[in-house]
């Protein structure tokens, strides 16, 4: 019988969800434990899905967070059902280095340059695959 208190995929996509707002904000893990009375290594276990979220919890962190509860739960029912869905951009923006590319090639000012690292990126991701 499998453990009932063991973390799920949906704990794991809670805890992306969590981190992609955090680095949305550009919050620290060491500021988010402070408003929520935990440490640093607690907000990691969140936001990797190690451990659960309990529902009063993800309304704490929602609040220090500055959005909706609903957000972190948006798309996840279709994804239970086995539904194929294309990933939000807050999931993305979870995954290493995103956050921080995004905020670089929005500096860009040139339409050109910027189109340009778009195929760039798309060459070296087709590379990958």
């Amino acid at each position: 019988m499998a453990n009932e208190r063991a973390s799920t995929g949906v704990d794991r996509k809670l805890g992306e969800r969590v981190r992609a707002r955090r680095l949305e904000i550009a919050m620290s893990q060491e500021r988010l434990a402070e408003l929520l009375g935990v440490t640093f290594q607690q907000v990691q276990k969140y936001e990797k899905g190690a451990n659960r979220i309990a529902a009063s919890r993800l309304l704490d962190i929602a609040t220090a967070l500055g959005t909706p509860v609903a957000r972190f739960y948006e798309g996840l029912e279709a994804g239970r059902r086995g539904a194929k869905s294309e990933p939000r951009a807050q999931d993305l923006l979870a995954r290493p280095g995103v956050a921080e590319l995004v905020r670089v090639f929005a500096t860009i000012e040139s339409e050109k340059v910027r189109r340009r690292v778009v195929e760039l990126v798309r060459a070296m991701a087709g590379d990958e695959a």
